[in-house]
């Protein structure tokens, strides 16, 4: 295993997950400097890594595009080993189709026949089971605990574990974006700082986005006590969210850029606010990869296997927020009650913590 020199990663399909990866690909590369590593990545992800150190090359397969047409450009580039990083049947059989010598990934999902090096889930692996309504209300009516989990949970640790494999430290380091050398930035808007991001949307669900009315009236606080600048950024699917907050606050105190960046743009705007104010979402990840303190309020997810950064870090800046209802986390896409986790989250907690990161 350890003599690979011409590796294809199978990267994952959310934005956020992929963020999560760093650690182990930063790993990957500090145990074999002279190894070309490839990515292949949905292509709706491949802004992220455009102008990225993390790959000596990119390639890309469309939505819809099938298992064997993609093995079938694997089979032109001579990869010695594949290393797999979700955990879907279709990622093996891509690779498996590719005639990849080494195929390795995690075990399950009926794909092992598809790999030459099947690995048995991490002992400390948590898997996000998704509550029943039933079990909801249980644990309401009797008064439960948020449920948490200890620091060697976390997802990062599920890619180093896999990296280790081909002789890789799984060592945990924060996740951090490395820019090629010259790498341009996206110029957007010059305003007085303090310049606040806001994301009010998540492509998951629902479930894990703070009320719209709760980042208006944040925002009015801080126009109000500091002066900031807010810019507001998302996705296409949050237009109309954005729109409506925009709406509510002074025009020179807002640029609404939402649904205007690519996502390389947006790896650059991130880098330059002081703060972002977001849900548990891809954005959140990527802010904290390029430097930025976030701010989260967490609900129906777990900042203790999913949150931003690396647990425990000495460095650490940002402010996660915890929900006191007993539900959480739910991992449900929408909430079959009242969102009450996300509610009891205030705007004045929220205020407070973006000031704590302000006079940091």
């Amino acid at each position: 295993m350890t003599n690979s020199q011409n590796i294809l990663i199978r990267g994952v399909n959310w934005l956020g997950d992929a963020i999560m990866t760093l650690p182990a690909l930063h790993r990957l590369r500090e145990a074999k400097p002279k190894a070309k590593l490839t990515l292949l990545t949905d292509e709706k992800l491949s802004g992220l890594w455009e102008s990225s150190r993390h790959y000596d090359e990119i390639l890309t397969f469309k939505k819809g595009e099938s298992p064997y047409a993609i093995g079938k450009r694997l089979k032109n580039y001579s990869y010695d080993t594949a290393l797999i990083l979700p955990n879907s049947f279709r990622s093996a059989l891509e690779c498996w189709h590719g005639n990849i010598p080494q195929r390795i990934g995690y075990a399950g999902n009926w794909r092992n026949f598809l790999l030459t090096d099947a690995i048995e889930p991490r002992t400390e692996s948590i898997p996000m089971q998704k509550r029943v309504k039933i079990d909801i209300e249980y644990r309401l009516i009797n008064q439960l605990e948020p449920q948490t989990f200890p620091a060697n949970a976390h997802h990062i640790h599920q890619y180093l574990h896999l990296v280790k494999q081909i002789g890789a430290s799984n060592t945990p380091i924060a996740p951090k974006l490395l820019p090629k050398h010259g790498a341009t930035s996206y110029d957007s808007p010059r305003q007085p700082r303090p310049y606040i991001g806001m994301i009010p949307g998540a492509e998951y669900g629902p479930a894990k986005c703070w009320p719209v009315e709760n980042f208006i009236e944040t925002a009015s606080r801080l126009i109000n006590r500091h002066q900031v600048h807010v810019l507001l950024l998302g996705g296409l699917n949050d237009v109309k969210t954005a729109d409506i907050i925009t709406s509510n606050l002074p025009t020179d105190h807002t640029t609404n850029l939402t649904g205007k960046t690519s996502l390389s743009e947006l790896v650059s705007v991130l880098s330059n606010c002081d703060v972002i104010l977001c849900n548990d979402s891809g954005p959140m990840h990527v802010a904290s990869a390029a430097g930025t303190p976030v701010v989260v309020p967490f609900g129906s997810t777990s900042p203790d296997l999913t949150g931003p950064g690396v647990p425990n870090d000495a460095n650490w800046q940002h402010q996660l927020l915890r929900t006191d209802a007993g539900c959480s986390p739910c991992f449900l896409r929408e909430c079959p009650i009242d969102l009450r986790c996300l509610k009891s989250i205030t705007p004045d907690e929220v205020v407070s913590a973006i000031e704590r990161v302000l006079t940091l």
